[in-house]
């Protein structure tokens, strides 16, 4: 039964949406700290709707525990131990420079073949993200985008929206490329292996999908040009700062994924085999740095950190392009200056406030203007220079883990847990019954009218509803609460979820995945600014075809299983 309770809930759920996707902040000022603004964004907006709806009532503690410990099989806290777990051993991986010199290896493969050079990274960067998930990808792919294209005077829009497409598509191949695929393996109850059975199809069918539409919307020579000015070739080993870190990076990753896929035919929750390897690579980083520490081996070869470091302190991956840019074969023209017209862009800016600043509501800062004014106060200024001391001191001995922990997602803790708990309190309201009803009404239990609207549904609400996480859990709580539901229409309603959450991110608002938070505010430390009008633009033709492609051959899947 529907009451003003009720009411209030599904205003406050909608109102904390909203702020997701349009952050706004307001000033305030506070004792010893000056004037301060408080951001109302991804991390915060969800943890004020929680607190409103608690002190109004409208849910209690057996909601809140509830949307911590789980209900119905699915448990929040099992899908955030995987993630940060397979996170923290792929950004250790890319800290080692493995996927930067995938990017230049592919790089030298296509030559000066524009086309040949684009479908190369697109391949690439589908199957880094199969096996890394999207945003290791995301992380490492933009930047080196962003670098190769300015230093080459490429336009950069169709290489970076084509990573964005690749990266996000092929995350739905594996259980663990995603969040939202555990959400579903949890929620739908489907073994993980089934999982890719069941996603593998659709999936090649929406990555070729994409492809094709990324190459109609691309195809006049202004965006890609046929032939690309010859350069020199880029050093592959020069860009892999720990060849040995690498190697048992990637075997630790790829034990742990495979040893996932095993386990889970014998009901055994996938965090107990994720953090223990997360754990051994985590040993492994101190160990192996503190060696190296002691041998004076930094992470770009055997050479102390002063003859290691590039010039005006850039990674060594943009050292190695300007390398390439200023030594191009005969018959090419001198670049440099091109580096000279894009240097604000090329500029590698690491600070993490920086980020914050930029874009409030990226998944990794849950606080906008951080910074007092120069005439307020310093509180406790004398232990937080010595932190800072200690912590410059233990970034240098161990640079791997203090490198990789900035990058990790810790936004989106608060943000899940919080998604959770305001669909629990949606649930002990009605709402989640009153929609449940809609879906039975509306789909007459058949399979394929299920299909279809779950999978369209999952991908407008990807961007309406915050995030894709947030659409994945409220779809999945519908379709399991939904009455006399059939077993088969419940699974094939689960696989089209599992299309529509990854597909959805290649989406219309930066926010309908942390992926693409983390994606446009990359763009904006480099100066590449692009507008949300922009993205939603390119962006709609593949997410089109790849959505009705990719539900279509889950349709068929369908048909020929039931």
């Amino acid at each position: 039964m529907i009451t003003r309770f009720s009411i209030v809930t599904l205003v406050i759920f909608v109102l904390s949406i909203t702020f997701v996707i349009y952050p706004v902040s307001f000033p305030i000022r506070l004792p010893y700290l000056g004037r301060r603004r408080i951001p109302i964004n991804l991390a915060t907006a969800p943890i004020f709707a929680i607190a409103i709806l608690w002190a109004s009532q409208c849910l209690g503690a057996t909601q809140i525990r509830d949307g911590i410990v789980g209900t119905d099989g699915v448990k929040p806290y099992n899908i955030l131990i995987l993630f940060f777990s397979l996170a923290y051993m792929a950004i250790t991986l890319d800290i080692t420079g493995l996927l930067q010199a995938a990017a230049f290896w592919v790089s030298n493969r296509g030559g000066t073949n524009g086309w040949k050079l684009f479908f190369y990274f697109y391949v690439m960067l589908t199957l880094l993200s199969v096996v890394l998930g999207n945003d290791p990808v995301i992380l490492s792919g933009t930047v080196f985008l962003v670098y190769y294209t300015s230093a080459t005077q490429l336009e950069p829009i169709p290489w970076l929206m084509s990573e964005f497409a690749a990266a996000n598509t092929a995350s739905m191949v594996l259980f663990v490329g995603n969040p939202t695929n555990v959400v579903i393996c949890e929620g739908f109850d489907i073994i993980n292996a089934a999982f890719t059975a069941y996603t593998i199809l659709p999936f090649l069918a929406c990555i070729v999908a994409g492809f094709v539409a990324l190459a109609i919307q691309f195809r006049d020579p202004k965006h890609i040009p046929r032939r690309l000015t010859p350069v020199g070739k880029l050093n592959v080993r020069g860009v892999l700062r720990d060849p040995f870190g690498a190697l048992i990076g990637s075997l630790i990753l790829g034990s742990c994924l495979v040893v996932i896929i095993v386990v889970s035919f014998f009901d055994v929750d996938v965090w107990k085999i994720s953090l223990p390897f997360a754990g051994a690579k985590f040993l492994f980083d101190f160990t192996w740095d503190h060696y190296r520490y002691r041998k004076h081996v930094h992470a770009s070869g055997e050479k102390s950190e002063e003859e290691a470091a590039p010039e005006d302190g850039d990674d060594p991956m943009l050292f190695e392009i300007r390398r390439a840019m200023s030594i191009p074969p005969t018959g090419a023209v001198d670049r440099q200056s091109t580096f000279a017209s894009v240097n604000p862009t090329l500029v590698n800016r690491t600070n993490t406030d920086e980020v914050a600043n930029v874009t409030p509501a990226t998944p990794s800062s849950s606080s906008g203007d951080t910074h007092p004014p120069h005439n307020a106060p310093q509180i406790f200024h004398r232990q937080r220079l010595y932190l800072q001391a200690v912590h410059k001191r233990l970034s240098r001995h161990f640079p791997t883990f203090f490198t990789a922990l900035p990058r990790l997602p810790f936004g989106l803790i608060p943000f899940a847990f919080s998604q959770f708990i305001l669909i629990e309190a949606l649930d002990h309201q009605g709402w989640i019954e009153v929609f449940a009803h809609w879906l039975v009404r509306a789909s007459g239990r058949a399979i394929h009218p299920s299909i279809w609207l779950i999978g369209v549904l999952g991908v407008i609400l990807c961007n309406i509803s915050g995030t894709n996480i947030g659409a994945t859990i409220l779809l999945t709580k519908v379709v399991r609460a939904a009455p006399d539901f059939p077993s088969d229409s419940t699974r094939a309603a689960g696989i089209a979820l599992a299309v529509a959450s990854n597909v959805g991110a290649v989406s219309f608002t930066f926010s309908a995945s942390l992926a693409g938070l983390l994606w446009t505010t990359i763009l904006e430390q480099k100066g590449i600014h692009i507008k949300q009008t922009t993205f939603a633009f390119w962006n709609l033709l593949p997410i089109v075809l790849m959505t009705g492609v990719g539900l279509a051959v889950v349709s068929a899947e369908m048909a020929v299983l039931y």
